[in-house]
């Protein structure tokens, strides 16, 4: 596999160790592990060995990688894509720029190194749709310069590490179809990914973005379903309304009743008024009559 750094190497004045890109998507190497050699490659920026057949567990010694000064390969490349953030994005003159670690897509088993989360220059680590077991390395916060992790569709198990909230750089995660279980992390970067889809097929996993409650755990009082608020909304303002026109109701006819009844006064006054103008539309009444009758 590593034959092909011969020319490389001859054409630039580079040697191996100084390569910065290597790449090698849907090139079917069946049944292979990772070559160790590729450990010695410690300028290397981007590895790509996405959608093979590779076997066997990632080596411990990838977390030597990029750690070196040594002038790197990626500066004689202009043009580059990059699967990234779930997308893939082409790069242009600043592809030296980008450290990413992509092996997904084979039949890769057994754990996670813990040495991976040495690369702290690395901005995506793409391990889907492998086999990979065990758990996700607690140290997986000291990547502070990730911004895509990608472990879904393997058989990882165990809690999701809370170093996973000191990622201030993250802004693509995604954990789903494992056997993940215990409470979702929270805080800091975590809380703008509140994506449900980033955790199902998880059925051991509990707390918020997913609507599973944790044991021991009260319902979040202000989690409510869709268009539940706007529906509480509109029946506090309906319950407002009655309870306004039954206060005015009270308040009016009391007012004016209970006026009446405690003072005299006010009552003979009252009612000597509605006389008047009982006696007053009575004669307005006979007049037009009369007039009318007359005009016949």
């Amino acid at each position: 596999m590593l034959a092909f750094l011969i020319p490389f190497r001859k054409a630039f004045g580079i040697p191996s160790q100084g390569l910065g890109i290597l790449v090698f998507p849907e090139t079917k190497f069946e049944d292979r592990d990772i070559p160790q050699q590729f450990c010695l490659l410690s300028s290397l920026q981007i590895l790509d060995l996405a959608q093979n057949e590779l076997s066997g567990g990632i080596p411990q010694c990838l977390g030597n990688l990029s750690k070196s000064d040594e002038k790197s390969l990626a500066i004689v490349f202009e043009k580059m894509s990059v699967f990234f953030k779930g997308r893939e994005y082409v790069y242009e003159r600043t592809i030296y720029l980008v450290h990413s670690l992509d092996l997904s897509g084979n039949n890769l088993s057994g754990e996670i190194p813990g040495n991976i989360t040495s690369l702290l220059k690395l901005g995506n680590m793409n391990l889907s749709m492998n086999y990979l077991t065990g758990k996700i390395p607690e140290s997986i916060g000291n990547l502070k310069n990730l911004e895509s992790l990608d472990l879904s569709r393997n058989k990882l198990s165990g809690p999701s590490p809370q170093s996973l909230s000191s990622l201030t750089f993250l802004s693509h995660l995604n954990l789903s179809f494992n056997n993940l279980s215990g409470i979702i992390p929270s805080g800091n970067q975590l809380q703008t990914l509140n994506d449900p889809s980033i955790y199902q097929g998880n059925s051991l996993l509990c707390g918020p973005p997913l609507s599973t409650i944790c044991p021991g755990e009260q319902p979040d009082p202000e989690a409510r379903p869709n268009g539940a608020e706007k529906n509480d909304e509109v029946g506090f303002e309906s319950l407002s309304f009655y309870i306004s026109l039954v206060a005015g109701f009270i308040v009016g006819f009391w007012g004016v009743c209970g006026t009446l009844v405690v003072k005299r006064s006010w009552r003979q006054a009252y009612f000597q008024t509605i006389d008047n103008l009982k006696d007053k539309i009575f004669i307005f009444i006979k007049v037009k009559v009369a007039r009318w009758s007359r005009e016949r």
